[in-house]
This record gives C-alpha cells, sequence and structure tokens, in this order.
C-alpha cells in the first residue's frame, strides 16, 4: 500500500512539474556585431502565442510551459529554436543568413530569387567593390564578371573606360545601358563605388525588358539602404595613399641617340648632326621628368537604420586623386551626398526614395595622340636639357612641328571642368486585393558641365603647332536634364500549392535634352590664369553663332511580362516590349520586341533528391530581339542647323545651311540574341559552377557610310546620312566555377575562375559590300582599321612584313614599293603574287577584340586576419603601336639599337635614316601581340577582436593594406595593354595612352 500510495505522489508530482508555466524574458541580438535586433518575431511552437522583440532587443511572454519551443524569426536572418526549461532571462544570438540575401537578385522591374532566374545574370557584391577600392566603378567589374571587358580609355584621374558585354556588337555606340536606382547614367565618374548595395550585369534577351539601349546589355546598380527596426549604425571608410607609372618605354639616352641621329644622316648622305658625341652622357630621361608619385585619398562615412516602418541611410564622401603625369594639375576631385529613404505610411502603401548629388572637378593635360604630353616625352630628344642656362624651358627645335618641351607643355596648360549633378528618384507601390501591386517610379538627372580653357601666349620653337602669339579663354557651359516615368501594375498569385504565376504590365517614358553655350575671349591682360575671364577678354566670340546647341530625344514604351512556375521546378518568362523613339520618321518610330526564356531545376526532381554531390542544377535558355536607337537626333528630317559662312562688304558673315544629309527611312537596329546556360552548386554547396553558350546577330547597323564629297558632307556642321546596313555576329562561352570552405572556426577560403571566349565577324556591311574605315596612323596614311565582310569588326588592314632586305641583290629579286627600297629596309609581302607591292597587297593583320578574357579571385580568412586578391588577363588581342614619331631627330625606343646595320646583323629592325622611305607605312612591323595577365589588387586586413572592442561602441575596425594593378605580364611594348579608344573601329591603336596607375593605399573601416 505505501509503495502504490508514493507512486502515486510521485506521478502526480511529475505532471506538476512538466504543465508548469513561466514567464520567459530575454534579449535578442547580432551574433556578428552584438547589436540588439529590434521587431524579432518570436513563436511558441505549435501555438499562437508570441511577442516581438522592442527598439533595444527586450522581449515577455508570459504563461509559457516548460520545455516548450520558442522560434524566433527575422527577416535577413537564420531561424533560431529555443527550448523552455525555466524562467531565467535568455539572451538569443541570430545568425546573418548571408546565402538568402544573396539569392535575391534585382532584374526588371522588381526582384526574383536567383534559383528563380531563367537569364544570364551575374552579380557583383558591395564587399567585392570595397576590397578593389576602384575610383571609378567600371574597375570593380574588370575579371569580375565573364564576358564584361573594361578598356581603359586614358589612365588619368577621372577619365572613363569603356564597357563591352560580351563583345561589340556594333559600329556604333555599344555602352551598356546603366541605371543606378532606376535612374539612367551615362558618366559613372559622378557615382561613388562606396555606396553600391549590389551591381548586376543582365547578359541575354532577359534585359529585354528595358527595351531601348538594352541591346548592349543592362547594368543595375542599386545604393546601400538602410534597414527597418535598426537602430543607428554609423559607417567610415578611409583610405590614403600614392600612385606610380607601371613602366617607363625604354628609349635611348643622348649617347646613343645621337649615334643613331649621325647614322641616320650617315645613310642620306648628310653632315653628321653630333660630331662629337664623348660628352653627352646619359642625357634628359623626359619620362623620368614628367613621371611622378602622386597622391590619392578618400573618405566615406555612412549613416543607416530604421524604425518600424520606415528605413534611412545618408552618405557623405569626398575623394582627391592626383595624376602620374601632371601631378596636381591633372587632379580629379569628387564630393557626393547621398540619401535614401523609405517609409510604409500605410499597411500596404510604400514609399522609397533617393538623392544623390555629385560635385567633381577635373583638371586635365593633352593626352592620348599626337602632340600629348606624354607623346611629347617619348619623342624629345634627350641632348636637350628641360630648362637653359637662363632657368627658361628649354625650346624644342628641329623635331618636327609636332614635338615640344612637355614640362613646358605642362606649365601652359590650364585646363578646367567641373560638374553638378543631382539624381534623384521616388516610388510608390500599393498593395491591393491581396494579390495586386500598383507601382509608379520616377527619376530625374540634372547636371551642369562648366569647362574653362586658358591658352596662354607661348613659344615652343620655331613652326611648332602649339605656338600661340594671341592668349585666349574659352568658357563652356552645358545643361543635361532628363527623366523617366514608369507606371506597371503586377499580379502574383499561387494555385493549388503548385502553379506560381506573375503578370506585369506597365508603361514608361523617357525624355532627354541637352543646352550647349559657349564663347572665347582673347587678349587677357597679364597673360595670366589669374586674369582668364571673359569679363577681362577684350574681344569676345560666340562658338555657336547660329544660337546655343541643343538636342531633345523622347522614348514611349509599352510592355508585359509574364513569369510561371509549376512546383518550382518549370521556369517560364516572357516579355513583350513596344519601344517608339524620336530618333526615327513616322513610319518607323515604333518597334515590337519580344524575348522568352525557359529553366528547369533539375535538382529537385525525385532523380536527384537523394544525391550527395549535386545540391542544385539548373538548366535555362533564353531568345529574343533587342532594340536599338542610338543615333543623333532627327537625322530622318534634313535641318538647317549647319554653318553657313559668307563674305559680305569684305566681312565674314555666320549663317545656316543644310546639316546632316537625311535619311527617311532609318529605322531600329535589331538584336537577336540567343543563351544557353547551366547553374550548379555541388558538394554541399561548395563548389559553384556556372556555364553559358551564346550568339548575338545584330541587324540594320545604324552606321555612317563613306560618301562622296560632292554631297558637301564635309561642310561644318554637315556629314553624312546615318543608314540601315550591315550585320554583325558575336559568338562565345562563358564559364565560372568557385570553390568557398569553412576549414574551422579559425580559417576559412574561397577561390573564384571566369572564362568567356569570344568570336565577333562581321556578316555584311551593306549590299554592295562596301567596308568602313576608322582610326589613325602616322601622318597623311589611310585610317589603319576596317569594317569588312568576312573579318572582326575594326580589323587592322595593312602590309604584312617578311623580314628585311639584307642585300641589294634580294631588292633586285623581290617586288618593291617603289625605286628607293634598299637594303635594310622592310620587305612586304606581295599577297596576290601580281609582282607589284600596292594597295592591293593589304591585308588583315590583327584584331584589336580579345579571343578570350579570364578573371582569378582569391581570398582567404584566418583569425583577425583576411586576405583577397584579384587578376586579370586577356588573349587573342592585337595593338598597334602609334606612339613614335618618325622624323631624323625624334627620340627611339631601345629596341632600335638591334637595328639593321649591314647584312646578316638584324631581320627585325630596319635600318636608320633621315631620307624617305616606306619603313614608316603601316604594316605587321607597327602591330604587337596584346596579351597580358594582371594582378589587379591585393590587400591584406586585420579586425580588432570582439573582447577589444567589448567595452566600446565600435563593432568593426579593420585595417588594411592595399595594392593595385600591381604586376602585368605582357609582351607588349607600350605603357598599358589593358587602353583602347573604344571605337569600334580604331579602337586598339596605342597613340601613346596615359597608363592606367600602379596604386598603395592604407585604409581603415569603421562602424559602431
Amino acid at each position: 500500500m505505501t509503495t502504490k500510495l508514493f507512486s502515486l505522489v510521485f506521478l502526480l508530482f511529475t505532471a506538476l512539474t512538466f504543465s508548469q508555466n513561466v514567464t520567459v524574458k530575454g534579449t535578442v541580438v547580432d551574433q556578428a556585431t552584438g547589436q540588439p535586433l529590434p521587431g524579432v518575431n518570436i513563436l511558441v511552437k505549435n501555438t499562437a502565442k508570441g511577442a516581438s522583440t522592442d527598439f533595444d532587443g527586450n522581449f515577455t511572454i508570459s504563461d509559457v510551459s516548460i520545455n516548450s519551443t520558442l522560434v524566433f524569426t527575422y527577416l535577413g536572418y537564420k531561424d533560431q529554436e529555443f527550448v523552455v526549461t525555466d524562467n531565467n532571462p535568455i539572451t538569443i544570438q541570430l545568425v546573418e543568413d548571408t546565402e538568402s540575401l544573396d539569392e535575391v537578385v534585382v532584374i526588371g522591374y522588381g526582384t526574383q530569387k536567383k534559383k528563380e532566374i531563367t537569364g544570364a545574370v551575374a552579380v557583383v557584391s558591395s564587399e567585392t567593390i570595397e576590397n578593389l577600392k576602384p575610383t571609378r566603378i567600371e574597375q570593380a567589374l574588370q575579371g569580375q564578371v565573364a564576358g564584361v571587358n573594361i578598356t581603359s580609355q586614358s589612365g588619368s584621374p577621372g577619365a572613363a573606360a569603356t564597357i563591352s558585354i560580351r563583345g561589340v556588337s556594333t559600329n556604333g555606340d555599344n555602352r551598356p545601358l546603366i541605371l543606378v536606382d532606376g535612374n539612367v547614367i551615362e558618366d559613372l565618374s559622378v557615382i561613388n563605388p562606396n555606396d553600391i548595395e549590389t551591381l548586376n550585369v543582365l547578359k541575354d534577351a532577359t534585359a529585354g525588358i528595358y527595351g531601348v539601349r538594352a541591346a548592349n546589355g543592362v547594368i543595375l546598380i542599386t545604393t546601400k539602404t538602410g534597414r527597418k527596426n535598426r537602430p543607428l549604425s554609423i559607417e567610415i571608410n578611409t583610405y590614403a595613399g600614392f600612385q606610380q607609372t607601371t613602366r617607363e618605354i625604354p628609349s635611348l639616352n643622348a649617347t646613343e641617340y645621337a649615334l643613331l641621329v649621325n647614322e641616320a644622316f650617315a645613310a642620306n648622305g648628310e653632315d653628321l648632326v653630333f660630331p662629337n658625341v664623348s660628352n653627352l652622357g646619359q642625357g634628359t630621361d623626359w619620362q623620368e621628368e614628367v613621371f611622378q608619385n602622386a597622391a590619392q585619398y578618400n573618405v566615406n562615412a555612412t549613416l543607416s537604420g530604421g524604425g518600424e516602418k520606415s528605413s534611412y541611410a545618408y552618405a557623405a564622401s569626398f575623394l582627391s586623386q592626383d595624376g602620374i603625369v601632371g601631378g596636381s594639375k591633372s587632379n580629379f576631385s569628387r564630393y557626393t551626398q547621398r540619401l535614401n529613404y523609405g517609409l510604409d505610411f500605410l499597411e500596404n502603401f510604400k514609399l522609397n526614395s533617393g538623392l544623390i548629388f555629385t560635385h567633381t572637378s577635373r583638371k586635365a593635360l593633352s593626352e592620348n595622340g599626337l602632340g600629348s604630353v606624354l607623346f611629347n616625352a617619348l619623342n624629345m630628344a634627350p641632348t636637350f636639357s628641360v630648362r637653359d642656362e637662363n632657368g627658361a624651358y628649354t625650346i624644342a627645335e628641329g623635331l618636327g612641328n609636332e614635338v615640344i618641351n612637355p614640362l613646358a607643355q605642362i606649365d601652359n596648360t590650364f585646363n578646367r571642368s567641373f560638374v553638378d549633378k543631382i539624381a534623384g528618384n521616388i516610388s510608390l507601390s500599393y498593395n491591393f486585393l491581396e494579390n495586386f501591386t500598383a507601382q509608379a517610379n520616377y527619376q530625374f538627372n540634372y547636371s551642369e558641365v562648366e569647362s574653362n580653357v586658358f591658352n596662354p601666349i607661348a613659344f615652343f620653337g620655331s613652326g611648332k603647332v602649339f605656338n600661340r602669339d594671341r592668349n585666349e579663354v574659352v568658357i563652356n557651359n552645358n545643361i543635361f536634364r532628363d527623366y523617366t516615368f514608369d507606371a506597371f501594375l503586377k499580379y502574383e498569385n499561387r494555385f493549388n500549392d503548385i502553379h506560381n504565376l506573375s503578370v506585369l504590365v506597365g508603361t514608361s517614358v523617357f525624355k532627354t535634352e541637352g543646352f550647349f553655350s559657349g564663347f572665347v575671349g582673347f587678349d587677357i591682360p597679364g597673360n595670366t590664369v589669374e586674369n582668364a575671364t571673359l569679363d577681362q577678354a577684350s574681344d569676345i566670340q560666340n562658338i555657336f553663332p547660329n544660337g546655343n546647341a541643343q538636342f531633345d530625344a523622347r522614348l514611349l514604351s509599352y510592355f508585359t511580362r509574364i513569369q510561371y512556375d509549376y512546383n518550382g521546378k518549370y521556369l517560364l518568362s516572357a516579355v513583350l516590349r513596344r519601344d517608339g523613339s524620336t530618333k526615327f520618321g513616322p513610319e518607323n518610330k515604333f518597334g515590337f520586341f519580344p524575348s522568352a526564356s525557359v529553366g528547369w531545376i533539375i535538382s529537385d526532381e525525385d532523380f536527384l533528391s537523394d544525391s550527395n554531390t549535386i545540391s542544385f542544377l539548373k538548366l535555362r535558355g533564353s531568345y529574343g530581339v533587342l532594340g536599338n536607337d542610338r543615333i543623333p537626333d532627327f537625322r530622318f528630317v534634313s535641318l538647317l542647323n549647319g554653318e553657313g559662312t559668307y563674305v559680305i562688304d569684305d566681312e565674314l558673315v555666320f549663317g545656316t545651311a543644310i546639316g546632316a544629309v537625311s535619311n527617311p527611312e532609318i529605322r531600329w537596329e535589331k538584336q537577336k540574341t540567343l543563351d544557353i546556360g547551366i547553374d550548379a552548386k555541388l558538394f554541399n554547396n561548395q563548389l559553384d559552377i556556372t556555364a553559358d553558350y551564346y550568339k548575338k546577330r545584330t541587324e540594320d547597323l545604324l552606321i555612317v557610310p563613306q560618301v562622296s564629297g560632292i554631297l558637301g558632307v564635309t561642310a561644318p556642321g554637315a556629314t553624312p546620312p546615318v543608314v540601315n546596313a550591315g550585320i554583325v555576329e558575336n559568338q562565345g562561352f562563358e564559364f565560372s566555377v568557385g570553390y568557398s570552405k569553412v576549414v574551422n572556426d579559425d580559417f576559412n577560403y574561397s577561390i573564384r575562375y571566369n572564362i568567356a571566349t569570344l568570336d565577333n565577324t562581321v556578316v555584311e556591311v551593306s549590299a554592295d559590300g562596301d567596308f568602313l574605315s576608322g582610326g589613325a596612323f602616322g601622318v597623311g596614311q589611310d585610317p589603319p582599321a576596317r569594317m569588312e565582310e568576312g573579318f572582326p569588326i575594326g580589323y587592322f588592314r595593312g602590309f604584312v612584313t617578311d623580314g628585311i632586305f639584307q642585300n641589294q641583290g634580294e631588292v633586285d629579286a623581290y617586288p618593291t614599293l617603289n625605286d628607293a627600297v634598299q637594303a635594310g629596309d622592310l620587305r612586304f609581302v606581295d599577297i596576290n603574287n601580281d609582282g607589284v607591292i600596292d594597295d592591293n597587297d593589304k591585308t588583315n593583320i590583327g584584331d584589336p577584340l580579345p579571343d578570350a578574357t579570364m578573371g582569378l579571385n582569391f581570398n582567404f580568412e584566418y583569425k583577425n586576419f583576411d586576405f583577397q586578391a584579384y587578376a586579370f588577363a586577356s588573349v587573342g588581342n592585337d595593338i598597334v603601336r602609334n606612339y613614335e614619331r618618325n622624323q631624323p631627330l625624334t627620340n627611339r625606343s631601345v629596341y632600335y639599337l638591334d637595328r639593321w646595320t649591314g647584312e646578316g646583323t638584324s631581320n627585325s629592325f630596319p635600318r636608320v635614316t633621315s631620307g624617305a622611305n616606306s619603313n614608316g607605312l603601316f604594316s605587321d612591323f607597327f602591330v604587337e601581340d596584346g596579351d597580358f595577365i594582371r594582378l589587379q589588387n591585393v590587400q591584406l586586413g586585420y579586425s580588432l577582436s570582439d573582447e577589444f572592442l567589448e567595452d566600446s561602441k565600435i563593432t568593426k575596425l579593420r585595417f588594411y593594406i592595399s595594392a593595385s594593378n600591381l604586376l602585368t605580364l605582357t609582351e607588349y611594348r607600350g605603357y598599358d595593354p589593358t587602353a583602347s579608344t573604344g571605337e569600334a573601329i580604331g579602337g586598339g591603336i596605342d597613340y601613346g595612352f596615359y597608363p592606367t596607375p600602379k596604386t598603395f593605399l592604407l585604409g581603415m573601416n569603421l562602424k559602431f
């Protein structure tokens, strides 16, 4: 009886214990920062009971049973469960779910899970951009995204770069469409890279949702915003350092130069220029004089946070960068302010807005061409000193009309421009009837661009084209403004738990306009830049005598998109867009551009559900037609916007004349693009693979043909007509692979590699089989680049060489260009075997487009240290060496020390002579291999431990050292193998490009 009573009491006590209810109190914090997380949802599992954390991360839930499970959920963090065992206060540390955040990708007019995307979309994160520390956004794309190639137009501070996505598709404007928070941005120098949250690249037909100008791809940039229910967070990023040139082109010293000049004059039967060379020594190294270490620094501060229904972010930054040529005389500075604000002011009514203000200032020197500073430094004779015995800059006589003292040129250059730009956006969205969302977006850009150039009276030597006997000040004031209005309705619903449908219909209106004004003032008193204003000028002329120039272009579009998936495995997206442009006449104004893409998530099939190898596998494909209207305005009608100059009563009178020849039949350029791709994640998501095959065919190219001068197309303000002619095809493969592994709590690493191939072919130029030419080489020679059927666009056309004539017998036995050819000259190949060397023997001698580009990214973290390294390579492109002035007394590179001096001495470099010869004609002698591999960035950082920062409000403090453009391996002998004008026909010709500098930085990241 006693035993039974004891057992009954024990069971009753146990039941009472397990049924006891308690009040649970606690705090929820971010595991990484220790910051409290307001708005976290806490739910007692399998019940409706729960609570949310307050602004300090605290919560209280009453009447909770012992052994109940609490579930903590918060957007952007991994769910966490906690079993209640008593009523002691608890602290929950939530871990940020970065993988989940990465899965959300910005697409046209919305976002989509990366898993469900059926197009070729690449993402560059803010962490990657922060690691690279670019001064311009373009620099962050090189080597990060397969199929995206960046060529530098110049390494000078603030200079633009050319972005091409999957090759050159047209001979006109190949720039991709760039949107920053929905705003169309043409000049990326006004955007602070620190402000970027994500950078997405749309490479295939799915870009068609953006219609006009999306044919060359779309780059979507979203700036950093605050997050709801977050306390104020302050982040400061700053760095400072210096830049230097990556290389100097080896050139002759004074003694070598004098010996070579003497040899050249003697070969032509002339007297020696330097009878005594023994006392010349090394002379002046003009490149050493011109190049210098240049300072660069940047500071950026960001404040962000949010309340229960709002979020905000404010950022301000300042960047200053001097030039490695000219120092402060080629400075670029940028000041930006950015404000983002979002508000859910009703349950289903949301507002998002942003405003960016940018002020840039740039001082520029003459660069990238005949007569530029570096061109003069390369060709200036080393026998001249920088200054004469009186302290004045040395006058360079006898070096041709274009070569002058580069230090004097810098000192007499006063060229400055300013840009003030405001870009804003506001978006209102309203959810109704559960499945519908109506949204309206308005974006605008307004910028004022002022340039101020002062050209003082200057004398650089007899006959120099730079000499000025009258000073002048040139003032230009230009205004650009545009706006975009988008309105769309979206329907989203899920049927029977297996059918997901999203339908989007909308319209878009875009208008852009610009106004140009300018004046030239002469005879500035004192010949000083301080007095260089129009008020001080004695004579003022209007640059636009017929009134201020302007442009006005408008677009009207209607679009719809249907997205459907069955059970999350079978995906479909279809877009139809109707675009209208003022660039075309009434009959051709509108165009229809359809596109579609499909996807199959194979890894969700039953036969792969138990795979231990394949974590995710998706097959996708897309095809579509995209339109391009990037031509000047109103070329379908004749306008009186040309310049007419008449003599009336012995005075010049400026009037108007017919401008560009019109073509009322011009229509949309169309690009038909195909993409087949595969995405895979293997071994528990540690290995990530993406592969694509693409083919783009651009038809009805909008080109400006070469026409007869009798049409008046060479008059001021007049140009040939724009016509639709030509077909260009690009095709290739893209492959990227990444591997990441967490070894233990102290060490993790990742490595990524990507490669993209390109095969570019001009299928047709016109029905008549004509060609278009472009670029320049030397002085007075035919353009060296062509667009011609059967060749890559912009290929180099010239003579093929076959060594050097070694003796007169070889000259007599072989066809030559003329009777002046002698032993020691280049031997041109008789391509057509007609026994004559002439223009018919010119052929394809180089391709400016790379066959393949590659990127390699590596990083690791060990305890508090982190390390990143980025490399980029380009293979298969050629570069024309055109930075040498072929004059008897200009300097040359050291490679001419291997010149031909007699039979058997050289079969690569021709003889030197001051007389007329054919060695300077465009041939493969001037075409070089442009392959290179560049170490883009190396960075080592150290973060102070959480224990060290525990008693402070600082949540992150990191110091780092960084080196950019640290090493370039190439056989190209110019300054920079990445340089190009960016032109489709004529790109890849090196006119003495300003090299991209090597940069060393010391920086700090602070957050509290």
